[in-house]
């Protein structure tokens, strides 16, 4: 045991449920690493979706994990807990967590730790770990996407959006994504998509049916769920795989079965927070092995929007709700 030099922190309290002016700074005890555990001391924390559901007391952290919000951060690491190895004192990592991201601290499985990439600032490594652990288990895993496949990507102006667009391109996939302005568009076919669809003004139905002379894609990427639901079977080839990872338009929708059994179409989706830490170490190997020298060699790199001091959080989730943002979200901690 030694002595600690740092038993308190700054961090962001939800003071009650709901918009973003709960979000108070406050300080509160340093986490101690428990066994496998790596205390990190934060430089950047990720924004993401889930935070905006958990302050308003929609989304719950799952048993045993920080209330604080942030579900990313990058920085050093100050303490190591008992049995960890593979990782040293003063080791720069981003990681994800489940929660505790919005602090000047936080703890960490050193399984789901990551060195940065060549060339990756710690601002941008912060943005990393949740779009990139999450499209990597359910395009490439769930999903099944290889070379040659068509993906289409609802949100593609989004963090998982823009991650998953420039994923799929770097292995050989071609990728259509839908986003709600010219801007968004813009942005989805700059970062490697064949075509952009602006949902307002066009059917993605169509396009893509247009686009694949009605042959459609082999993986859609969904956040939107409800009414969407029906119209991702249709634009879905023979074979094809719905993945649905969020449901922003609603959980509940009625579908047609016979399209469904008549094209072998396989309809699957999952969450990650609440996953175990051996499954989310998986990923982390996975990522270094496949995806982090992509990063290294510039054919990925997370897209940021915004950068926000700690205690301007709420204000980052105010940018978070508007939507006119492309790309993450970041809040700026330590040095």
């Amino acid at each position: 045991m030694h002595t600690r030099s740092v038993l308190t922190m700054r961090a962001i309290e939800i003071r009650n449920p709901g918009g973003p002016e709960e979000l108070v700074m406050t300080d509160l005890p340093t986490p101690l690493p428990g066994v496998g555990e790596v205390l990190i001391k934060v430089t950047a924390a990720g924004v993401n979706r889930p935070d905006v559901m958990q302050r308003e007391g929609k989304y719950p952290p799952p048993p045993g994990a920080s209330d604080i919000l942030g579900l990313e951060v990058a920085g050093i690491i100050a303490e190591l807990g008992e049995g960890v190895t593979g990782w040293r004192l003063g080791d720069r990592v981003c990681a994800l967590v489940a929660g505790g991201g919005y602090a000047e601290f936080c703890v960490a499985s050193a399984s789901t730790c990551l060195p940065l990439p060549t060339g990756v600032s710690m601002m941008e490594a912060a943005a990393m770990p949740e779009t990139f652990f999450t499209v990597w288990t359910n395009v490439f895993e769930r999903g099944q996407l290889v070379k040659g496949e068509r993906l289409l990507v609802h949100g593609g102006a989004s963090g998982i959006g823009t991650t998953a667009i420039q994923m799929a391109a770097a292995f050989g996939a071609t990728v259509f994504a839908t986003a709600g302005s010219a801007e968004k568009c813009a942005a989805c076919e700059r970062l490697g998509a064949t075509r952009a669809i602006n949902y307002k003004e066009e059917d993605f139905v169509d396009v893509i049916k247009a686009l694949t002379d009605n042959a459609g894609v082999n993986v859609v990427l969904d956040m939107v769920g409800g009414s969407y639901t029906p119209r991702n079977l249709k634009v879905l080839a023979t074979e094809g795989r719905l993945v649905q990872i969020a449901i922003l338009g609603g959980p509940k929708t009625e579908i047609n079965w016979i399209p469904v059994m008549l094209r072998r179409l396989t309809l699957t989706g999952s969450t990650l927070r609440s996953r175990p830490i051996a499954v989310k170490a998986a990923i982390a190997k996975a990522l270094q092995a496949k995806v982090w020298p992509l990063v290294d060699s510039g054919k990925i790199r997370p897209v940021i929007h915004a950068t926000f001091p700690l205690e301007e959080a709420a204000e980052a989730h105010r940018v978070m709700e508007e939507g006119h943002h492309i790309g993450k979200l970041v809040l700026l901690v330590g040095t």
